[in-house]
């Protein structure tokens, strides 16, 4: 064979492991979309997995959890520890609906037991699909590169149209500014991105005043 010549194609087609990977894709969706189909309005919140009863990012999520709960508003979360276990607590103790989006991890990730509903999944997005899908608004809570990953995707899907425009609360002035402030030195200046796409964002110090963003946008 000369060197300009070329193996042959591989055959096209979905393979069977494809097509089983499709089936459990579908199966993942279709059953967070009968379980959540319900829901009324919601709030996701978002954030660390790693942080303790007696951080104030936890204290924090479980406050804000039960101020919305209390409203009437729903609360989604990742179903695991940390911001999510104190969102899903807060949203039990105001008597609200508690939701939890699991992600089955090679360390196993433990439902936390202040979910209500608890949904399992095995791919991240199909999983961030419905976590996006079934909430009005968003309190994101300090957190790592799964937190920003799910901050910076809301971002994008409001500012190409992809979602309409909700409230979007960065809960902690301390951790969220210095990332704000380079959207605004490096991104904005550079015009990367327009000063008003910052405008999808709000950074609050506290849960009360993430409160006061989310319930107002939610009711007007």
């Amino acid at each position: 064979m000369s060197s300009k010549q070329l193996p042959p194609a591989a055959g096209s087609g979905l393979s069977i492991e494809e097509q089983d990977r499709i089936e459990r894709i579908s199966g993942e969706l279709r059953k967070g979309i009968e379980e959540l189909g319900d829901v009324g309005p919601a709030v996701s919140i978002f954030g660390s997995a790693r942080v303790g009863e007696d951080s104030w990012e936890y204290r924090s999520a479980c406050a804000l959890g039960e101020l919305l709960a209390q409203a009437g508003v729903s609360v989604i979360t990742g179903g695991g520890s940390g911001v999510m276990e104190a969102g899903n607590r807060g949203a039990r103790s105001g008597d609200g609906r508690s939701i939890g989006l699991n992600i089955t991890l090679p360390r196993e990730q433990l439902a936390n037991p202040y979910v209500d509903t608890d949904i399992a999944f095995n791919y991240f997005f199909t999983r961030k699909f419905m976590l996006i899908r079934y909430a009005m608004g968003f309190a994101i809570y300090p957190g790592g590169l799964g937190t920003i990953d799910e901050l910076f995707e809301l971002l994008t899907l409001v500012q190409t149209g992809k979602l309409q425009p909700c409230p979007l609360v960065l809960v902690g002035h301390d951790y969220w500014s210095g990332l704000y402030n380079w959207l605004v030195r490096e991104s904005v200046s550079r015009g990367y991105i327009a000063p008003e796409d910052l405008d999808l964002v709000e950074v609050v110090s506290d849960e009360e005043m993430a409160a006061a963003v989310l319930l107002d946008k939610l009711r007007s």
